[in-house]
């Protein structure tokens, strides 16, 4: 075998150097390269193009062997073809994702074909890029591959509405104080984000009347909020549940009110559970009304999702506080109320259970010179959720119980707990209603001419990763 050693090849006249004549095999050796900067014809069809990085902005007529990425912003474009001589190839891409408002047109020539037919191929879909190689008379052009960018997608976000929406760093946050629809449009991936986080607090439970009825239970809270963790603060969870991942649809939204307070003389009555609040496959329940003080079947706080304060007096009728985290959820959505007075002594000094918060139970009611039972805490957030709930230092506080009533002196009433708990009453005025919108518990009544407070409304949050 003879071999020839040169550093280049030039033409005698002209500029065409041929290779041989047709027919004849040339190999060329693997990781060999043809300069982009010239131009190489029958050379044999290999199927794939030379894409060159001069982005196309104009009418312009398409080389053999290469592939052009074309930007039609501006309007449409025409890319006449080369003429057709069979293992041509020649490709195009949608550069600017702009096909699909101003196309690309592929313009044959002369009498070559595209696909069989002697017409301008239109390319109208968004980010498609195609190759072409020529056959040979019957159908000229065919199309030996296609793609779409969003089949190698990169990071994508969501995109919703709804609420009241407001902005924290790289999070959008989506505040629901009573009923709506959060729509989303897009919604993300996994390289991105797709996945909706959210507080979601029932309403409240109203205080018992009379006579040292018990604190209304706080509105079931659940939460999960994974781009948080391993952050601590008042109201993590003991084992964060999932975020719900994103889906293109409308998610109805219902926020629950709070649970009316009872009056006093007109009868003893447990406070009204709240009602519930839910988004997507999350519900939580309404907190638990709290017991009543007089002599009742009703002295039991309610359960709900934190349980309403035990009713006071009536020793030695049960006067314990009501379940919480009803019905059972993981982690708890609440607490048990605290108790009603147990004393038999003395016997006139009625005093309240506090209602269950988020993280802790109801305060339970002693007797002589001390307290009403006072509302279990509520859970506290950053404010990476936004500026709503029961402010205290750096945190938001959602979800406190109501605190017990108070019937006779000495002693004092029950604190509402933090997270918008109502106070209970300190003998004849009314109890403190939960906070609007936080789920707190409302406070217990007093004396027999008290009535005791409602609940608070609760609220829906959902916060996602709407950029990097």
């Amino acid at each position: 075998m003879s071999e020839i050693k040169v550093n280049k090849i030039s033409p005698r006249s002209g500029t065409t150097v041929t290779l041989g004549d047709s027919g004849d095999t040339f190999t060329i050796p693997s990781g060999a390269t043809i300069n982009n900067q010239g131009t190489a014809t029958n050379f044999g069809a290999t199927g794939s193009a030379s894409w060159v990085t001069t982005v196309k902005t104009g009418d312009f007529t398409a080389v053999a062997g290469e592939g052009y990425f074309v930007n039609t912003t501006s309007g449409e474009i025409d890319v006449a073809l080369p003429a057709g001589t069979a293992g041509a190839v020649v490709a195009v891409k949608d550069y600017a994702n702009t096909f699909d408002t101003n196309n690309c047109i592929l313009v044959p020539n002369g009498s070559d074909k595209i696909g069989g037919l002697a017409v301008n191929s239109v390319i109208s879909t968004e980010g498609l890029a195609i190759t072409l190689v020529f056959i040979d008379s019957t159908q000229g052009w065919l199309v030996t591959d296609s793609g779409l960018q969003t089949e190698a997608p990169g990071p994508q976000y969501v995109t919703a509405s709804g609420g009241t929406p407001s902005t924290c760093g790289d999070f959008k946050i989506h505040t629901f104080t009573g009923p709506g629809t959060f729509c989303v449009s897009a919604a993300g991936n996994a390289a991105g984000n797709n996945q909706l986080e959210y507080i979601v607090v029932a309403g409240g439970g109203g205080g018992g009347s009379p006579q040292g009825g018990g604190g209304g239970g706080a509105g079931g809270f659940r939460f999960a909020s994974p781009s948080l963790a391993p952050l601590t603060y008042p109201g993590k969870p003991l084992a964060a549940p999932a975020a719900i991942t994103a889906t293109v649809s409308g998610f109805p939204i219902v926020v629950g009110g709070g649970g009316a307070g009872q009056g006093g003389p007109s009868g003893n009555f447990r406070g009204v559970q709240g009602s519930t609040s839910s988004f997507s496959t999350i519900s939580s329940a309404g907190g638990g009304g709290g017991g009543t003080g007089s002599p009742s079947p009703e002295l039991l706080g309610g359960s709900g999702g934190s349980g309403g304060g035990g009713g006071g007096r009536n020793y030695p009728a049960p006067n314990a506080g009501g379940a919480g985290n009803t019905p059972s959820v993981s982690p708890p959505q609440g607490n048990p109320g605290g108790n009603g007075r147990t004393s038999a002594s003395p016997p006139t000094n009625d005093r309240g259970g506090g209602g269950g918060g988020a993280i802790a139970v109801g305060g339970n009611a002693a007797c002589a010179t001390s307290p009403a039972g006072s509302g279990g805490a509520g859970a506290g957030l950053p404010t990476a959720f936004g500026s709503n709930g029961v402010p205290c230092g750096s945190f938001r506080y959602y979800a406190g119980g109501g605190g017990g009533g108070l019937d006779g002196p000495p002693g004092t009433r029950g604190a509402g707990g933090l997270g918008g708990g109502g106070d209970g009453s300190p003998g004849t005025p009314t109890g403190a209603p939960g906070t609007t919108n936080s789920g707190g518990g409302g406070g217990g009544s007093g004396t027999a001419d008290c009535t005791a407070a409602a609940g608070g409304s609760g609220i829906v949050i959902i916060r996602y990763k709407f950029q990097n």
